[in-house]
């Protein structure tokens, strides 16, 4: 019990090559943490199926597992049920906004501003209006959107919410 404890700790400083104000465990991809006979077994989940980070982010966890005396690391890979937003920790949340990326919406917020009517109202993280724009489906990375602040007039990313 207390490795495992141990691990969780250290899986906090594991970043997200993305987004690296996120550690896995605010991202919420690490479903669990086992030991089996003193070799400990990560379980993961990526935020979506071909996301191009997660060989990186099997390194980290490796790495900083084994700068920390653990060996015989095994990381599985579990699809099933797929990653969800809902798994985001809300400190997580919170650190994506002050890094500059809206975080996801639990529930989709209708927003009426006159000649801007949006199905879902995303705050800018910047100024946080609610007059923005979605600019494309896709942002800087799959799992976000790109919006632009119709009053700070800034671009900005959106974690997805799925």
């Amino acid at each position: 019990m207390e490795h495992t404890k141990t691990i969780w700790s250290l899986l906090e400083t594991v970043t997200d090559p993305e987004v690296p104000v996120l550690s896995v465990v605010d991202l919420g991809i690490i479903r669990a943490v086992q030991m089996e006979e003193g070799r400990p077994e990560i379980i993961i989940t990526p935020t979506y199926s071909g996301c191009p980070a997660m060989d990186m982010i099997r390194m980290n966890i490796r790495i900083t597992l084994l700068q920390h005396g653990y060996k015989d690391i095994r990381i599985t890979t579990v699809l099933s049920p797929a990653w969800t937003t809902d798994w985001m920790s809300e400190k997580g949340k919170e650190k994506l906004m002050a890094y500059g990326i809206a975080p996801p919406t639990p529930v989709p917020v209708v927003c009426d501003l006159g000649l801007f009517q949006h199905n879902e109202a995303i705050a800018c993280p910047r100024c946080r209006s609610y007059h923005t724009t979605m600019i494309s489906e896709f942002g800087s990375t799959a799992c976000k959107s790109l919006y632009r602040c119709e009053d700070c007039h800034e671009p900005f990313d959106h974690f997805k919410c799925h």
